[in-house]
């Protein structure tokens, strides 16, 4: 049934190799079960409710990417999409979470419908490569001044907006421990590398007396504090286009391009070198989005660390099942979940940033008109505190410095049309 269900005949795997790519794609990226409720938890939504959203949502996301697109790739709160969701919708914006999660719902009915009526690829293809670049790396530094603030290493300065903290607190050394560990075990190519860190930096805590023990596992509860709690009015009605834009524009790239390496990886494109069933993927992806929205969590999208299960084998669906899975039995371990302090989940998310940054190498430096924007998009996004912004300023700068310097031919209309839409949110506010 398996066999005549996902074709691994046909593919070239079999049972045993995509079971064991589904455990090695769940290890990468399974951090995210302690990181996405401790960052989500910030705005005042229960641990424990987003802890089971986001279990739930990368199982549903993941189970219908393997049922329906046949495609060996998870799904899972996006690292990047949670911290704008807290740090630049609700302490920057001074929004509810309710109204943040509305935000996400009408991201993900958007991205659907982009799906539905294959707009998506004439929005992918038309948006320059340095200014995707330029978001990658925006979000990644992002991440990582998020990261520094919550171990401490960064703190408020009045004279200079931010300042060092104390290096010599246990946190901020057992944060700088996480990240090495992190780091070294990823360049020996550890499976799992990320959450390795994230326990071990958790269990020394634990032995100096800095984190509390409150057991390993128990029966899921809570869900129901953030399960339709949703504002989809509001949203709307306080006007937060930008903010939806945001959502989806950093989704709709985010999934394109890890359909996109990781089909490249797994030799599943086809001759022409396009990814087949690509509209049924990116539905997958959005109807993830809008489910986590209804349950209590931040936009989901598919993961770059489903390489990690191609690398094993995993070539279909039977290894994003297999994730799907995992993420339902690892709703049982909730309490250790919740016992894992802040500055062992900033170590990993420095790290993600060094990943993210890392593809700043691809930008033309001897073409200013298209390397000024994408260092522009990307040092707004952490300066602002919003993903949103950091666009928004990117694409009026690269419009601008396109048009003053003779090559405005060379602009797609989609940049002058998102050119323009920032340029009017400017003039209104």
């Amino acid at each position: 049934m398996l066999e005549k269900y996902f074709k691994l005949r046909e593919l070239g795997t079999d049972v045993r190799t995509e079971l064991l790519a589904g455990l090695s794609t769940f290890l990468t990226m399974a951090y995210i079960i302690a990181v996405n409720p401790g960052i989500l938890s910030e705005t005042g939504m229960p641990f424990n409710a987003v802890f089971v959203a986001t279990c739930i949502a990368a199982a549903f996301g993941t189970a219908i990417m393997g049922l329906f697109a046949n495609y060996p790739v998870a799904l899972a709160p996006g690292m990047g999409l949670n911290a704008f969701f807290t740090y630049g919708v609700v302490f920057g914006m001074g929004h509810s979470w309710q109204i943040a999660l509305g935000a996400v719902f009408w991201s993900g009915i958007l991205f659907f419908l982009l799906s539905v009526f294959k707009v998506r690829e004439w929005i992918i293809n038309a948006i320059p490569a340095s200014m995707k670049t330029g978001i990658a790396v925006g979000i990644g530094l992002f991440l990582g001044i998020i990261g520094l603030q919550n171990a401490g290493i960064v703190v408020d300065n009045p004279a200079t907006l931010v300042g060092l903290g104390d290096v010599k607190s246990p946190e901020v050394i057992l944060t700088f421990i996480g990240f090495a560990l992190i780091t070294a075990l990823h360049y020996r190519k550890v499976t799992g590398s990320v959450i390795i860190g994230i326990l071990g930096v958790t269990v020394i805590g634990a032995f100096f007396g800095l984190v509390e023990y409150n057991g390993v596992m128990a029966m899921p509860s809570g869900l129901g504090a953030t399960f339709l709690q949703l504002d989809i009015l509001g949203a709307i009605e306080l006007g937060l286009f930008a903010v939806i834009f945001a959502f989806l524009f950093v989704d709709l790239f985010d999934t394109s391009g890890t359909l996109v390496a990781v089909a490249k990886e797994g030799k599943l494109l086809d001759k022409d070198g396009k990814l087949p069933r690509l509209g049924r993927a990116l539905m997958a992806d959005s109807s993830a989005s809008v489910a986590g929205s209804l349950l209590g969590t931040s936009t989901t999208t598919s993961y770059i660390e489903s390489g990690a299960g191609i690398a094993v084998g995993g070539r279909s669906g039977l290894t994003a099942l297999t994730v799907s899975v995992l993420f339902l039995l690892a709703l049982f371990f909730s309490p250790l979940a919740q016992m894992i302090p802040a500055y062992a989940t900033a170590s990993a998310l420095i790290f993600v940033a060094v990943l993210m940054i890392s593809s700043i190498a691809s930008v033309d430096w001897s073409d200013l008109t298209e390397a000024a924007p994408v260092v522009v998009t990307a040092i707004m996004m952490p300066l602002t505190y919003s993903i949103a912004e950091g666009i928004a300023i990117g694409f009026l700068t690269y419009a601008a410095v396109k048009v003053l310097a003779g090559k405005g031919r060379e602009v797609n209309i989609s940049v002058y049309i998102i050119s323009a839409l920032a340029l009017l949110k400017y003039i209104w506010l």
